[in-house]
């Protein structure tokens, strides 16, 4: 599971150390790919497999399954770390969470996520209110 905040910076060939506590989990090699909040998706390979699976057991005749599985799929890349937990970041996934150097790498349990570190201090900040606010409606069973 991955938990927890980490602030790497990006090098200056755009690689990234894993979180210590991440790499076991991601030393055989991982997928990089868009998420949602204009983040970066890492999953184990594992992972992604899973949810890969998952993924084609939706029906072709929606648009909106083979519109969200055409960006999250066409976004991938397989990466495996160095042997210093270093991963290159593609250029194309880069731009499209905004990364320049500081960024966040965050666990989200089944996932890694990297953000900038600005957009995701943003995130975060304006996301308070509602995680303070949310009910058991939201998250049966945890509160």
């Amino acid at each position: 599971m991955f938990l927890g905040t980490y602030t790497p910076r990006l090098d200056d060939k755009f690689r990234l150390i894993l979180p210590a506590k991440f790499r076991e989990e991601l030393s055989d090699g991982l997928v990089l790919t868009r998420g949602q909040e204009r983040c970066i998706y890492v999953f184990s390979e594992r992972e992604f497999a899973r949810v890969h699976e998952q993924m084609r057991s939706a029906p072709l005749s929606s648009k909106q399954a083979r519109d969200y599985i055409r960006v999250f799929l066409s976004g991938a890349s397989d990466e495996t770390p160095d042997k210093q937990g270093r991963i290159t970041v593609p250029a194309p996934l880069r731009q499209y969470a905004g990364l320049e150097r500081e960024v966040a790498v965050i666990g989200a349990g089944t996932r890694a996520e990297i953000w900038d570190l600005e957009s995701w201090n943003a995130y975060l900040q304006e996301q308070e209110t509602s995680f303070s606010d949310t009910d058991e409606d939201v998250l049966p069973g945890i509160f």
